[in-house]
């Protein structure tokens, strides 16, 4: 049924006829922010009697939502995209959209606003609220309805790990007019923007922190347009004063410093308590290097809001900016996290058929899009866990490889022990306390649980500290044993799918044993407790000490069974990490999940440093001047470590290789996760190697041109930046985004563009020859900026 599909235009075809809208109408109740893009369904029929009606829908946004008109307009050109492949001899009943719906979230009044579409007949809008039921249309709701999916438009348009099938893009604002049309939209709806939800770092909405500013921000701040936002923000200032904030962030990204920091200044004696204007403030001074007054500020901000991530992080950011390494890490040990909840979307059904056309002078310049061998690549590799984070999970993560890279390993886990309370720490603590309690005559312990017992001390207990509940604060949360899954956290962690670390091994910590009070580990338990990389196809089989396969895992075990073989195209798996000076986290002693801590977040804000620093061996040990560590950022070192794990070894074959004069070959897909991984740990220049390796293999991916092209646009490397952007625009419309603003290819080259001009990129264009369907495509990214007056436009 070729016949039936679109030219151009991707779809899925239905099983039942009508399921999709019945779908959507149950998963409303689900939606908790913007909403899902669109949703176009057409019904498509040949007239003739005997023939079953087909029913086929795809996702759309972009599309002008401000009233039943433009909607049906969008399904009415749907009937001249259909095929046409009867020849003239043999001309048949042809396919014809018979009636369509077209549906639009509100995010502001939680209703879905949609319009039916018969052809010939009449148009009928409606609103479904969340318990299904009919309400009418009114002018106030299609205002909301039209904001509500230029937000989507805008705030999804570059979204990596949003992804839909069929999923078409348009651009949301075409013209000078439908841009002021935009904003008066904005002014009007501005106070009500917390309704429709905030990034996920943010935990309450507010009237300046909300996905309607975002949308603003990025949508101006992109292509460098700052001035109609700070026009817009002017007029919203004089009602709301907290509005100021972003008022100045306009100012400073239009360079009027002068103009920003007055404006800052006479409204922190209005609102001293908005911690969005201090942190305005505070990037100010981080900018111009007054560190030591933007942390004054943080910790400001951090006593106006404690219970926002973000407060925390800019105080983190702010430690790290003037070397304070303690303080850093104890703030972030105070960070509130928040279980991520990631973007709404629509229930996944089976289609029948699936049309996805292909734009053939497009799709020329990229490889096939085939499984190949170069899609394959190691489970030590697929397994890292820190690709899975998400929300405040990751931005802790970025924190913590932000201050591994400043200082290093080794320093910082002297760093972290200095700071926090060991598990041999802690255990030596609570045997010295039941050893007095004993010795007092009392023989009565008040447990961690409030229970009180007899704590007589048998000749057959082994170690003191090993009853039924001595450990329960350092202890996980024992589960069931379950098998290892992919992106495991070693033996002792995982990564759950909201982005959240999560204990799920044995209740007795292998990391812990043999370390000293001090962090150190001695040398039988580093041996012992470090596991090597296995990078080959049989990672999850083990090795007896005669090379022959067991049953049971054995940690530290060559995978090969033969440690005199030398290192083939891979990791080289007889290799211990310890041989390249990489030592293993030990296990802290874990405060509560919910934090447990805020008695040292109140103690933060007067001294983030620990009374005392790190006491010698000589001393006894006191918890009054350490804190717990929480259990996820006691994970995130063990994440941590195994990004840095694979990555030294990584880097030791590499240059291992280059001495023996012998090619170092990996998968494509290798390639391109070992250049995330640089990427997460602050190798640029390694991450770019790796993702340049990435593209001699005939793998089809997008990220690693993308990430070049940002490399090369910050570089201001004009001729590499555009060969990447020709690939990337070619992968994005053979995914059918056919928007051009904002798009990750329009900011690279708007970034371009400030330092050498439209025109020169123009000219670069003309004289790589390419063919004319492309060039139309590069050439729409420049006539956005001249007809927006984008900076450099105009040389």
């Amino acid at each position: 049924m070729a016949e039936a599909s679109f030219k151009d235009i991707p779809e899925l075809f239905e099983v039942d006829l009508g399921e999709s809208l019945t779908a959507r109408t149950e998963a409303l109740s689900t939606f908790r922010e913007l909403g899902p893009p669109d949703l176009c369904h057409v019904v498509k029929s040949t007239g003739r009697s005997g023939q079953r009606d087909l029913g086929s829908y795809h996702y759309i946004s972009g599309v002008d939502a401000s009233s039943s008109a433009s909607l049906a307009a969008y399904i009415n050109s749907l009937t001249y995209a259909i095929e046409d492949n009867s020849a003239w001899f043999s001309k048949g009943n042809s396919w014809k959209v018979k009636n369509g719906c077209y549906c639009c979230f509100n995010a502001f009044s939680r209703v879905d606003i949609r319009v039916d579409v018969k052809i010939p007949g009449g148009v009928n809008a409606y609103a479904i609220d969340l318990r299904g039921e009919r309400l009418e249309a009114t002018q106030e709701l299609w205002q909301e309805t039209y904001v509500s999916a230029l937000l989507r438009s805008i705030l999804y348009s570059d979204d990596p790990n949003y992804w839909l099938d069929a999923y078409r893009k348009l651009d949301p604002i075409t013209s000078p007019d439908s841009e002021i049309r935009f904003l008066q939209a904005a002014e009007a709806l501005f106070m009500k923007g917390w309704q429709v939800g905030s990034d996920p770092e943010i935990q309450v909405a507010t009237v300046v922190s909300n996905h309607l500013t975002a949308g603003i921000m990025k949508y101006f701040g992109d292509s460098g347009r700052y001035q109609p936002a700070a026009n817009l923000f002017e007029k919203i200032a004089t009602r709301e004063p907290e509005v100021a904030s972003l008022l100045a962030r306009s100012y400073i990204g239009m360079n009027e410093e002068v103009k920003a920091v007055q404006i800052m200044a006479s409204s922190i004696r209005q609102t001293p308590s908005s911690y969005t204007l201090l942190h305005a403030q505070c990037d100010l001074l981080r900018s111009k290097g007054r560190n030591d007054s933007a942390v004054k500020l943080a910790r400001q901000a951090v006593n106006c809001a404690p219970s926002e991530f973000v407060t925390w992080e800019k105080l983190t950011e702010c430690w790290i900016d003037l070397r304070e390494f303690e303080s850093a890490l104890l703030t972030l040990n105070s960070c509130p996290m928040f279980t991520f909840n990631g973007r709404d979307a629509h229930r996944n059904l089976t289609p029948a058929r699936v049309h996805l056309p292909f734009a053939r002078p497009i799709g020329e310049i990229l490889p096939d899009r085939v499984k190949t061998e170069d899609d394959e690549a190691d489970p030590a590799l697929l397994r890292l866990p820190a690709p899975g984070l998400r929300g405040t999970w990751a931005r802790a993560y970025a924190l913590l490889t932000r201050l591994v890279s400043q200082i290093g390993w080794d320093e910082l886990l002297k760093t972290r022990s200095s700071v926090f309370v060991m598990e041999e720490e802690y255990r030596m603590q609570k045997a010295h306390g039941d050893i007095s309690a004993v010795a007092n005559g009392d023989g009565k312990v008040i447990h961690e649980d409030g229970t009180i017992r007899d704590s007589m001390i048998s000749s057959d207990s082994a170690t003191l500290g090993e009853t039924d509940d001595d450990d329960a604060s350092t202890r996980g949360m024992v589960s069931p044993h379950s098998p290892r899954k992919s992106g495991s956290l070693d033996d002792s962690s995982n990564v759950d799918l909201n982005g959240g670390v999560v204990p799920v091994a044995s209740s007795k910590p292998k990391i812990g044993l043999g370390l000293d009070p001090n962090g150190g580990a001695s040398l039988n338990s580093l041996q012992s407790s470090i596991p090597t990389i296995r990078i080959s196809t049989e990672s999850d089989r083990d090795f007896d000490e005669d090379g022959n396969a067991a049953n049971a895992p054995s940690k530290g075990k060559n995978i090969n069974g033969d440690a005199s073989k030398g290192p083939t195209n891979g990791f080289d798996d007889s290799r211990d990490v310890s041989e390249l000076g990489l030592e293993k986290p030990a296990q802290a002693a874990a405060g509560t999940e919910e934090g447990g801590d805020d008695t040292e977040k109140d103690s933060l804000h007067e001294s983030p440093l620990p009374s005392t620093q790190t006491q010698s061996g000589t001393e006894s040990f006191s918890f009054s001047n350490k804190r717990l560590c929480e259990r996820w950022l006691d994970n995130l070192f063990m994440v941590l470590y195994e990004d840095l794990r694979v990555w030294t070894i990584f880097r030791a074959e590499v240059a291992h290789f280059k001495t023996q004069h012998v090619a170092y070959r990996k998968t494509g897909l290798e390639w391109e996760i070992l250049g995330d991984l640089g990427m997460r740990l602050h190798h640029k220049e390694e991450a770019k190697e790796a993702y340049q390796r990435c593209l001699d293999t005939p793998r089809y991916s997008q990220k690693p041109w993308a990430k070049l092209m940002d490399m090369y646009a910050e570089e201001g490397d004009i001729q590499r930046g555009i060969q990447t952007a020709i690939r990337v625009a070619a992968y994005q419309w053979a995914d059918y985004t056919e928007m051009t603003y904002p798009t990750q290819i329009a900011r690279a080259f708007f970034k371009l563009g400030q330092h050498h001009g439209h025109a020169k990129i123009s000219y670069t264009l003309l004289s790589m020859g390419l063919p004319d369907s492309i060039l139309k495509i590069m050439d729409n990214y420049l006539q956005y900026g001249k007809t927006f007056k984008v900076e450099g436009y105009d040389f």
